[in-house]
């Protein structure tokens, strides 16, 4: 279960950080108000998460996910350049949460 919370914690964590940068400064109401909401579930969720995931593979986890999922949305959306490089690194990151998950007890 705990598992289940951090990758869903990591999502929304991608979704904060992209209202984050949609909110101009805290200047635009719903992307500030998406942001705080996902913020605090993201948050919420990875400490429960902690409760049973070490802290550093679990932090590791959660920041990869929301990092790599953030760049993909940037590239959908066309906000983020697109390069057979970045796509690359993005895949080795995501190659290496799946090796914390399954190297941890």
């Amino acid at each position: 279960m705990s598992w289940i919370v951090l990758i869903v914690s990591g999502m929304l964590e991608a979704v904060w950080a992209t209202a984050l940068g949609k909110s101009e400064g805290f200047t635009r109401l719903w992307p500030t108000v998406i942001f705080g909401v996902a913020l605090v579930a993201s948050m919420g969720g990875l400490a429960f998460a902690l409760r049973e995931i070490s802290t550093g593979t679990g932090y590791a986890v959660w920041v990869g996910i929301g990092a790599a999922l953030t760049v993909a949305y940037g590239m959908a959306t066309g906000t983020e350049s697109v390069s057979l490089v970045k796509v690359v690194l993005l895949l080795g990151l995501v190659a290496c949460i799946v090796g914390l998950k399954l190297v941890s007890e």
